[in-house]
């Protein structure tokens, strides 16, 4: 594989990276797509997928992701297990250093995603669609007059309580601190929601379940450590993401979070690398708007190397 040095190389395999293999492929490029540590992306840990276009009856994530690695591997991508350890994006060829080998390519589409900070608690993996989530656009419609919580005193997780409030009868945010983080617009509006509550103070210190999923959780006063009981059938966690763009440190222009900085759709600081989903995207992180990005990267990666 070293010797072979494919015009086109993807890092990532959720909506965004296989979309851009799935357009790259047919315009003949034959990409060669490194899956990763998390082959499929988030979407593989998500039940089901309800606003995906073309799926009036909804998808499963996996099946959604599976369906969609077919479609690339139809037209002609190529796939490669493995984890990239250090890149060097000097033109015109960018070398990718695996674990036992490296790959050369002359474009690169950075699709690696962003990964859902977490509680850290006891069978929270274990219950993540079954009651624990990080997506209330995702999931929202599942709990439909239910009491849910929602974990955080930021703007997504006063995003997250309203776009709940509009299915669950009641929705309460924990915060461990007296005072919300979000912007006044958006805590105006939770707080004028009637369906929506606060706990301040607070932290969750357990989830506890029963055979259908999450039934409730179990607050901490982060002041006088009593301890208390909230029922529920969903935990929101939303306490931000993490952009997986460490590799690209020094190398690739991001934000102060780390999301990479892209213009001119989906182009980077370096020509021939582009950025696409979640990896530059912090704002909206769904299925749909991951794949539009691939889309473009691929077209451009495509204008790119034909230029070239």
């Amino acid at each position: 594989m070293s010797e072979d040095i494919p015009d086109l190389v993807i890092l990532g395999s959720g909506p965004a990276g296989l979309t851009a293999a799935i357009y790259a492929a047919r315009a003949d490029l034959s990409p060669l797509l490194i899956r990763g540590p998390v082959p499929g992306g988030q979407l593989t840990t998500t039940t089901d997928v309800e606003n995906f276009p073309g799926f009036p009856e909804g998808i499963r994530g996996p099946a959604l992701m599976e369906a969609m690695e077919e479609q690339a591997r139809r037209f002609g991508t190529r796939f490669l297990e493995g984890q990239v350890s250090s890149v060097n994006l000097k033109p015109p060829v960018f070398s990718l250093q695996l674990e036992d080998r490296r790959i050369h390519c002359r474009a690169l589409i950075v699709a690696t995603g962003a990964s859902a900070r977490m509680l850290g608690l006891p069978r929270e993996k274990e219950l993540y669609g079954r009651g624990v989530s990080v997506c209330a656009t995702c999931d929202a419609a599942f709990f439909r007059n239910q009491s849910v919580v929602v974990v955080g005193g930021g703007d997504t997780a006063l995003e997250e309580a309203t776009h709940l409030a509009r299915f669950a009868s009641k929705v309460t945010v924990v915060h461990r601190r007296d005072a919300l983080r979000a912007t006044p617009p958006l805590q105006r509006r939770a707080e004028n929601n009637e369906r929506i509550e606060f706990r301040w103070n607070a932290r969750v210190r357990e989830i506890l379940e029963d055979s259908s999923g999450v039934k409730g959780v179990r607050l901490e006063d982060v002041l006088t450590g009593e301890s208390s009981v909230l029922e529920s059938t969903g935990l929101f966690v939303a306490i931000g993401h993490v952009p997986n763009s460490a590799l690209f440190k020094n190398i690739l222009e991001m934000d102060d979070k780390g999301y990479l900085l892209s213009r001119n759709h989906c182009e980077t600081n370096i020509p021939g690398v582009f950025a696409a989903g979640d990896v530059m995207d912090h704002r909206f992180r769904q299925a749909v708007t991951s794949a539009g990005n691939g889309c473009m990267a691929a077209m451009q990666a495509q204008d790119f190397l034909a230029d070239q």
